[in-house]
């Protein structure tokens, strides 16, 4: 049976964490919605967790989701599904704080890359976003401490300003005609229906993504570059982390 490919709310709604959906499908170790809250993971942010609670008082918790190459979200839950519950309606509850924090670390490194690109003609080589920290890999040219020290002054500058975030969509040539969209060097963000999902830091940056942010800078607080790591010769490993509420 083919299926339609899963519509997904946080890409209305950043925030949006829980929601109401219905089964379609229904495998070993996942069940498919109509509709979910759930990102699926993807450009180096992980997928979100929670739990869903079916219609029968069936309560699964979800370890994770994915996305298959035809845009079905997949929901790996325990216990396992099975086909009595294909049809029934179904209350999504994402972790919520897991997903604000993925998304102000997700905000940070958009900062963080656009800075370094800016400034030093870097390109993103690799990312992974995390709940305790966040790693950026760079093509980069004449690293030192001084320049560590300078991107994270800067990011933390543009952070405090409180920049509005958005999210549209430009056709796909249009993104193929706008090098300044794209940020890494091989990786390319998925087209849908002939459209790219560009996020925009207002008055500072737009880029191509389709992870979740939060609705101002301000909302990151300050970062901070606690370790770095030689990748190769010009290829250069940046460790990112939170500060505490009211750190200076």
């Amino acid at each position: 049976m083919t299926l339609p490919p899963t519509v997904r709310l946080y890409l209305q709604d950043d925030e949006c964490c829980d929601a109401e959906a219905t089964v379609v499908a229904a495998a070993a170790d996942a069940l498919a919605l109509d509709r979910t809250c759930f990102y699926p993971g993807g450009g180096g942010q992980p997928s979100d967790a929670g739990e869903a609670r079916l219609e029968d008082g069936t309560v699964l918790a979800i370890a994770s989701a994915r996305a298959d190459a035809q845009g079905v979200v997949w929901h790996e839950c325990r216990p396992a599904p099975h086909a009595a519950m294909v049809g029934q309606r179904v209350a999504l509850y994402a972790d919520a704080v897991r997903r604000r924090t993925l998304s102000r670390h997700h905000t940070a490194l958009h900062v963080l890359n656009t800075i370094a690109l800016r400034d030093y003609g870097a390109l993103i080589t690799g990312a992974q976003i995390g709940l305790d920290y966040s790693r950026i890999d760079f093509r980069l040219e004449g690293f030192s401490s001084a320049l560590v020290a300078v991107l994270e002054a800067s990011a933390n500058a543009v952070l405090a300003a409180g920049h509005p975030l958005s999210a549209r969509y430009v056709a796909e040539e249009e993104f193929r005609e706008r090098g300044d969209l794209a940020r890494t060097l091989e990786a390319r963000p998925p087209v849908v229906d002939g459209r790219v999902r560009v996020v925009e830091i207002a008055g500072f940056d737009a880029q191509a993504c389709g992870g979740t942010h939060v609705r101002s800078t301000a909302e990151v607080g300050r970062i901070a570059i606690f370790r770095t790591e030689n990748k190769g010769r010009i290829n250069k490993r940046l460790y990112v982390r939170l500060e505490p509420a009211g750190a200076a």
